[in-house]
């Protein structure tokens, strides 16, 4: 029906605004590889990797240096946020939650 596939889309969307807000608050202060995010946060490291993506297009994170990953022993980009002044709050300013889905 209409309200089920509504429903599981909302839920998805949730899902994702929920992943990506914990991704960004996890790199608050500290720099990281996607697979050491991966471990701290519980998400997915290919749903990492595309919100990385996101992130870089709008001008909000950068690869900061590369590194050995404390988590695999090899070599990665480690992310970091591109201001320590930077809140959650203004990530609307820079994303449209709604072209998630």
């Amino acid at each position: 029906s209409t309200v089920s596939i509504l429903s599981a889309r909302r839920a998805r969307l949730i899902s994702r605004k929920t992943q990506l807000s914990l991704f960004f608050r996890y790199l608050i202060g500290k720099t990281a590889t996607s697979s050491m995010i991966s471990k701290a946060t519980g998400i997915p490291q290919k749903n990492i990797c595309r919100y990385k993506r996101q992130l870089e297009k709008t001008g909000v994170l950068y690869q900061f240096k590369r590194g050995i990953c404390k988590e695999t022993g090899y070599s990665a980009w480690y992310l970091a946020l591109r201001s320590s002044t930077f809140f959650p709050q203004q990530m609307e300013l820079f994303y449209d939650w709604q072209n998630l889905g």
